[in-house]
């Protein structure tokens, strides 16, 4: 048993609902000349222990803003207005750099959607991987060589050894793939958060890079954050899922209750746009109507409404605060799933969480 495996043993068997990170009315925003762009709008979610979630929604919805400020990498005009961000407890919001470096990297690593853009074409792979050890481990720089020809290894590259030598050029996509995850997963993190890790691939290296990930997330028991607009991705990896539009959470609950059971009419949407083998191929795909938000000027009501074919004159004016469905943690934010019942109204006017009953739609 490697030494990663030795380290992780303990925790890759254990299924505890333990939140390793807690996102809570997380606002972070672009100050722009033209306005402030919201683009991530009191966004909450926990991040459980050894579980993989997926944060799936169209380009400009707010997937990535939301990793890069839980990596604290935003840079301006991009600023974290409001909200809190907890690893372990600790707060992450407002930490120092110097603080913040011990974490990125090391507690919480990152993979970028272009590996041709995240590796440095000057410098060997052997050299780009060592650092990281070299910065967060007390390794000198033979044991660092050791660790990253295992790493390589760890994620399927044939004959390290020679790998470290090269330069990306030298290497194919899918190859640079799988270096920008041993990189990634060189300290042995809590976290990984993958963003579009499969974007630039092809089918066949796709399905082998997202085997490769629920592979080493069982063997190392490392928590997952999987960002893409693929569903087919969400579905193969991930325990939770939440899905974004405009900055907000519409809906999040278990693969099966997003997949099987959606309640938001954007979720409806994102899967009636998806291919089917069984789909009659004379008949046009249902791709969602209209064109994404004017970030900059928001509808005061549901983002989505100017897009759904089921808005409500509700929809137009008032935005639906989430609400759960049945017993299950299913959420959604759509007043479909409460006009046929009577909302609890708060102190200051806004619409508390409700109980939907599935059979009588109260």
């Amino acid at each position: 048993m490697s030494n990663i495996d030795k380290s992780k043993a303990a925790q890759a068997g254990q299924a505890e609902a333990v939140p390793i990170l807690e996102v809570k009315d997380l606002c972070t925003s672009f100050f722009t000349p033209s306005g402030e762009v919201k683009a991530v709008n009191k966004a909450s979610f926990n991040l459980n222990a050894g579980t993989v979630l997926g944060i799936v929604g169209e380009s400009g919805s707010g997937k990535s803003v939301t990793a890069y400020s839980i990596m604290q990498i935003l840079t301006p005009p991009g600023k974290i207005v409001s909200g809190s961000i907890k690893f372990k407890g600790q707060e992450l919001v407002g930490i120092s750099d110097e603080k913040m470096r011990l974490i990125r990297g090391n507690k919480i690593s990152m993979i970028f959607q272009d590996p041709m853009t995240s590796l440095n074409p000057t410098f060997t792979i052997g050299n780009q991987l060592m650092e990281a050890i070299l910065l967060h481990t007390d390794r000198n720089k033979e044991e660092a060589f050791k660790h990253a020809v295992e790493m390589l290894r760890l994620v399927g590259i044939n004959d390290p050894e020679k790998r470290m030598k090269q330069y990306t050029f030298e290497l194919s996509g899918g190859m640079r793939q799988r270096i920008m995850i041993a990189m990634a997963l060189a300290c042995e993190p809590d976290i990984l958060i993958a963003d579009e890790p499969t974007t630039a691939l092809d089918v066949t290296i796709q399905a082998q890079i997202l085997e490769l990930m629920t592979s080493l997330q069982k063997k190392m028991g490392m928590a997952i954050i999987m960002i893409t607009h693929d569903l087919g991705v969400i579905a193969s990896l991930c325990d939770e899922v939440i899905v974004m539009y405009a900055g907000r959470i519409a809906e999040r609950g278990t693969a099966d209750e997003i997949f099987y059971r959606p309640r938001h009419e954007y979720t409806k949407g994102l899967l009636k746009s998806i291919p089917s083998i069984d789909d009659d191929e004379k008949e046009p795909l249902s791709p969602i109507g209209g064109t994404p938000v004017d970030m900059l000027n928001l509808p005061k009501g549901c983002p989505f409404s100017p897009r759904c074919d089921n808005a409500m004159k509700i929809c137009l004016t008032e935005l639906a605060e989430e609400v759960q469905i049945n017993d299950d943690p299913h959420l959604a934010a759509c007043w479909m799933n409460v006009k046929n019942g009577k909302p609890e109204i708060s102190e200051d006017g806004s619409v508390k969480r409700i109980w939907i009953n599935e059979e009588s739609g109260l």
